[in-house]
C-alpha cells in the first residue's frame, strides 16, 4: 500500500491519540501526561528512546535497515543518512471556548495552537516509518518536543543533545504546523528563506508615585507616561525603520491601578516584537529602551525596561524547501501547495533547528471546511478549531519527507 493509504488506514488511531492530547493539555516544558500518551503510542514499535532531563521531551531514534545499512553501532558515524522529523506537544493558557465535544478538561488550558495535531501525526509517522524500516538506508530521529509557545523547548532539547541522537548530525530536518484559517482546508503553503519573523518581549515597568485622582500635580502618574510609551513605540516605529523591513510591535498586557480615583505608584506593560532582518532586531532593542527612558525622565519618573531576546527568524533551505515542495505534489494527486510571496509574523522554536541543520518547516491548513477560512478563528483564538481530517494527509508527509529525503542521500553517498 501507498504511505498515503497506510496514514487513511491508522486515520482512527491518529484521531483517538489527538483527542486525548486536546482534552488534557499541558502547558511550558513539563508535560508528564502528555509525554505518557505519546511513550504509549511508541510502545513495541523499534526506536531508541531518550527521555528529557530539564523537560519532559521524547527523542526517538529508528535505525533504517535496508541493504548495507544494517544496524550496526560501529558505522552510526560514518555517513549514514539522517532525518529529524520534529512535533511540538504543548498547549497554551486559554479557556476554550470552541464547544467540540473533546473540549479541553483542564480550566485555562487549551489545545489552541494545534499542537496536539503535530504530536498525533508525527506519532502516526512513527508507525508507518517503522512499517518501513527495511526501505530506509539510514536514521530518522523523532523529536518530539514541550515548551514550544514562549519557553524555548528547542533551545533545551539542543542543549541536551537532539541533533547528536542518531550518532551523527541530521542532514536535513523537517517540521509541520497547522493553521486554522488563512488557507482553505488541507493546503499547504510555506517558501524558501524567510518564513517567520523573529520574537522579542519587551517587559516595561513606569515607577511613580501614587495620590488622589483629584490632584495628580501632588502625584507623579505612571499611567499618562505608559499611555503616552505605547502609542510612542508605534510612531518611532514608522519614522525609525524601513516600512519594507517591517517591524510589529504588539502590546498584550497593560497593569494599572486598582481604583479610579486612586493614582497608582506603578504601571506596567508588556509587549512582543516581530522583526525580519538582524538589522532591524538590532536596532529595535537600542532605540526601543531609549525611547522609554526618554519620556519617562520627561515625566520625572523612573522606568525599568527589560527587553528579552526570543526566538531568531525562521529560514528555510532552500534547497530543502524545493525537495518538500516535489515530495508535496508527488504524494497527493490534486495540486494542494502554495508557495508563499512573503514571510508570516509568527515565530517558531524550530528556527533554532534550522538554524543548526539545513531544512524546511511546512504549514498545513486545518481550517473548518465548514467555514470561510478567511474570517475563521485564527491560532491562539479561544475559538479556534482544527479539522481532524488533515491528520492522515499530514502523518502521510512526515512519512514521506523521511523517506524521500534518507533515499535521495543514501544515493548520493
Amino acid at each position: 500500500m501507498t504511505v498515503i493509504a497506510d496514514a487513511h488506514e491508522l486515520k482512527d488511531d491518529i484521531v483517538r491519540l489527538r483527542h486525548r492530547l486536546h482534552q488534557e493539555p499541558e502547558i511550558g516544558l513539563h508535560l508528564p501526561r502528555t509525554q505518557e500518551k505519546v511513550l504509549e503510542a511508541l510502545d513495541g514499535l523499534p526506536y531508541e528512546i531518550t527521555l528529557g532531563q530539564d523537560t519532559t521531551s521524547i527523542t526517538a531514534v529508528l535505525r533504517g535497515t535496508a541493504s548495507d545499512a544494517k544496524v550496526r553501532p560501529e558505522i552510526y558515524g560514518a555517513g549514514r543518512p539522517v532525518v529529524l522529523l520534529r512535533g511540538d506537544m504543548d498547549g497554551l493558557p486559554v479557556q476554550e471556548a470552541t464547544g467540540v465535544d473533546y473540549s479541553s478538561r483542564i480550566d485555562g488550558a487549551m489545545h489552541a495552537c494545534g499542537h496536539d495535531l503535530h504530536t498525533a501525526m508525527l506519532t502516526g509517522a512513527a508507525t508507518l516509518l517503522a512499517e518501513r524500516r527495511h526501505q530506509l538506508a539510514g536514521d530518522v530521529v523523532l523529536m518530539f518536543q514541550p515548551g514550544e509557545e514562549g519557553f524555548d523547548g528547542a533551545g533545551v532539547m539542543l542543549r541536551e543533545g537532539v541533533l547528536d541522537a542518531a550518532g551523527r548530525r541530521p542532514d536535513a530536518a523537517y517540521g509541520l504546523h497547522v493553521m486554522s484559517s488563512m488557507e482553505p482546508n488541507g493546503r499547504l503553503f510555506t517558501k524558501p528563506g524567510i518564513l517567520l519573523s523573529a520574537s522579542d518581549g519587551l517587559v516595561v515597568t513606569v515607577l511613580g508615585a501614587g495620590g488622589h485622582g483629584s490632584a495628580p500635580h501632588l502625584a507623579k502618574d505612571p499611567v499618562l507616561a505608559v499611555s503616552e510609551m505605547v502609542t510612542a513605540l508605534q510612531v518611532m516605529i514608522t519614522r525609525q525603520f524601513n516600512m519594507f523591513d517591517p517591524v510589529v510591535l504588539s502590546v498584550g498586557l497593560l497593569q494599572a491601578g486598582t481604583k479610579r480615583n486612586v493614582i497608582p505608584d506603578s504601571a506596567h506593560f508588556e509587549a512582543t516584537i516581530r522583526t525580519f532582518s538582524e538589522s532591524s532586531r538590532e536596532k529595535i532593542m537600542t532605540t526601543a529602551p531609549r525611547l522609554l527612558e526618554g519620556i519617562a525622565a520627561a515625566h520625572g519618573l523612573e522606568v525599568v525596561v527589560d527587553y528579552r531576546p526570543e526566538y531568531p527568524m525562521t529560514v528555510t533551505d532552500g534547497a530543502e524547501t524545493e525537495i518538500a515542495e516535489q515530495v508535496i505534489s508527488e504524494l497527493f494527486d490534486e495540486p494542494r501547495y502554495a508557495r508563499l510571496a512573503q514571510p508570516m509574523s509568527g515565530s517558531e522554536d524550530f528556527s533554532r533547528i534550522l538554524a543548526e541543520v539545513p531544512g524546511s518547516f511546512i504549514c498545513l491548513s486545518a481550517a473548518d471546511p465548514d467555514t470561510d477560512h478567511r474570517t475563521a478563528a485564527f491560532n491562539h483564538s479561544p475559538l479556534a478549531t482544527f479539522d481532524d481530517n488533515v491528520l492522515a494527509d499530514g502523518t502521510a508527509l512526515y512519512t514521506e519527507l523521511a523517506l524521500n529525503r534518507i533515499a535521495q542521500l543514501a544515493a548520493d553517498r
